[in-house]
C-alpha cells in the first residue's frame, strides 16, 4: 500500500518517534539513582558536625559528603533527622546549598534536596538539572522514587513536596537535550 503522507508529515512523524525514543532513554537514565539500595549503611564527612540530641538531629556544614551504596550527596549544609528507639535510624536528610547527587554516570543537582528514608524518595528542587552522558533535563523539581524506580521532573518547584526552590531559569517548563545516535 502506498503512503499518502506528505514528505513533511513523514519527517514530523520520524522526529516524533526519535523524541519518544530519546525520552525513553532519559527514563532509563534515572534508573542509576532510582535503583539505589536505601537500606545500606550511610557514611558522612563535613568540615563541622553538630549533634543536637534533644532534637534527634545532626547538622553537618561545610563541604558535606554523604555516601550510601554508591550514591553520593554533596552540599553546603545538611540536617540529618533520626529516631533513637534503642538504635539510631535515619529518617530524613535535608540538604541545601549547591546540592549534587551522583551515582554511576548519572548526576542530579538542585538548590535543595530531601532524602526521605521512610518513603524511599529523593526530592530535589530549584534549578534542577539531571545529566547522563550527553543527555540533560532541566526543571524546577525532580522526584526520584527509590521503591518504584520511577523518576519525574516538572517545571515548577512547588507542589505537595516540602522542598521548594526559587528562581527557576526554565520558566515553569521542563527542557532538555537528548543525544541521537547517528546511523
Amino acid at each position: 500500500m502506498k503512503s499518502h503522507l506528505p514528505t513533511m508529515a513523514k519527517s514530523a512523524l520520524a522526529g516524533f518517534a526519535l523524541t519518544c525514543a530519546a525520552l525513553g532513554g532519559i527514563q532509563l537514565s534515572a534508573q542509576a539513582i532510582a535503583s539505589h539500595n536505601s537500606n545500606a549503611p550511610v557514611s558522612y564527612a563535613a568540615d563541622r558536625i553538630e549533634l543536637q540530641d534533644r532534637q534527634n538531629r545532626v547538622v553537618l556544614s561545610g563541604n558535606v559528603e554523604i555516601t550510601q551504596a554508591g550514591l553520593t550527596l554533596n552540599a553546603s549544609r545538611t540536617i540529618v533527622n533520626y529516631s533513637d528507639a534503642g538504635n539510631l535510624s535515619i529518617q530524613r536528610i535535608m540538604a541545601t546549598g549547591g546540592v549534587n547527587v551522583t551515582r554511576g554516570n548519572e548526576r542530579a543537582r538542585g538548590d535543595t534536596a530531601v532524602y526521605d528514608f521512610n518513603r524511599r524518595v529523593i526530592t530535589m528542587a530549584g534549578n534542577v538539572r539531571l545529566n547522563r552522558g550527553g543527555d540533560t533535563l532541566n526543571g524546577g523539581r525532580l522526584v526520584i522514587d527509590l521503591a518504584s524506580g520511577v523518576s519525574s521532573i516538572d517545571g515548577r518547584a512547588s507542589g505537595s513536596s516540602s522542598v521548594t526552590g526559587e528562581g527557576q531559569s526554565s520558566g515553569g517548563r521542563v527542557s532538555g537535550t537528548f543525544s541521537v545516535p547517528e546511523n
